[in-house]
């Protein structure tokens, strides 16, 4: 599905010097400046008519028009139930379930989140991923936000960068954790196995903060707080200082287990995935500009998990 836009501004005389992508953003706010630079390198935003480069500098006064397509969405709708916690004008916060992938790829081209998002609200076709912003990993849940307008997601957007989204994780991880702490270590691409995420000097800054809820027979139940959103942080990040989620193979959540008890052993083996919920979500409202907070109850799977070791602590 394509999207035709057609925008027309005028350069104020307080922009006067700028350059043109930097002043493409303050007249077109609902677009991002990356999409902004595209379509001045591509000719389809010109400044009265004629092609310029992103850093060529305005002077007041230019008429700036765009007339680009936005073919982005060719992802078919599909009636996939979906947990709605809150929708208004500008956003949708979801609770995710487990099992959910969140965006169509390689083996997942249907039954995604963003499939289900555009059988719940029709005009998430026009925005570019049907508004969503940042993601949870298949097997993680909890909060989600998705922006319903290009404004919506160009504010969203700037808050991930700025680090202004809060998002707090309870993490079910192996091993009793002491005190409270911080992981400040870059993320990269595994050398060798691409699937996976590792910590390497040559990644990008990723920052976790944690502290204890409660601690459990070799266990420990983690409030997580993210600085940054790379992707697997937290997973990584928790198998990097000693204590893997539980339930999570990939990073090593599998664990041999000694002198734990048989009943407890069924309960672990029981959790079929990364013992991870996305829990709270505060943002500045879009539209509003006032500072909102979701919560979400832990999932039945990770409920059952920590019954069973309160049952043996």
């Amino acid at each position: 599905m394509s999207t035709f836009i057609h925008e027309i501004a005028t350069v104020p005389g307080a922009l006067a010097l700028e350059r043109l992508d930097r002043a493409a953003v303050h007249l077109f706010p609902q677009f991002s400046r990356a999409r902004l630079q595209r379509w001045i390198k591509s000719g389809e935003l010109t400044v009265d008519g004629e092609l310029r480069r992103p850093k060529d500098k305005v002077e007041g006064g230019e008429e700036l028009e765009i007339e680009a397509t936005l073919s982005e969405m060719s992802h078919a709708p599909e009636p996939i139930p979906l947990a709605v916690i809150h929708e208004d004008d500008a956003v949708i916060v979801i609770d995710k379930p487990a099992g959910l992938v969140v965006h169509p790829g390689a083996g997942n081209l249907s039954g995604t989140l963003l499939n289900g998002l555009l059988h719940h609200c029709a005009a998430l076709a026009s925005v570019p991923r049907a508004g969503i912003v940042h993601r949870l990993d298949k097997d993680t849940t909890g909060l989600l936000v998705v922006a319903k307008t290009l404004e919506s997601q160009n504010a969203l957007v700037q808050q991930l960068q700025a680090r202004q989204v809060h998002r707090i994780y309870f993490a079910l991880v192996h091993g009793v954790v002491t005190t409270r702490g911080t992981v400040d270590a870059p993320i990269g691409r595994h050398p060798t196995t691409r699937t996976r995420m590792a910590v390497q000097a040559s990644g990008k800054q990723a920052i976790t903060h944690y502290r204890v809820v409660t601690r459990y027979p070799g266990h420990s139940l983690l409030e997580v707080s993210l600085e940054t959103g790379r992707t697997h942080q937290i997973r990584v990040h928790m198998s990097h200082i000693g204590h893997p989620l539980v339930g999570d193979p990939t990073y090593g959540g599998r664990q041999t287990r000694r002198r734990v008890p048989p009943e407890l052993s069924e309960a672990l083996d029981a959790m079929p995935r990364q013992a991870l919920h996305a829990k709270a979500l505060s943002f500045e409202h879009p539209e509003t500009g006032q500072q909102v907070t979701f919560e979400s109850d832990l999932p039945r799977d990770m409920e059952e998990l920590l019954e069973a070791m309160e049952s043996v602590s």
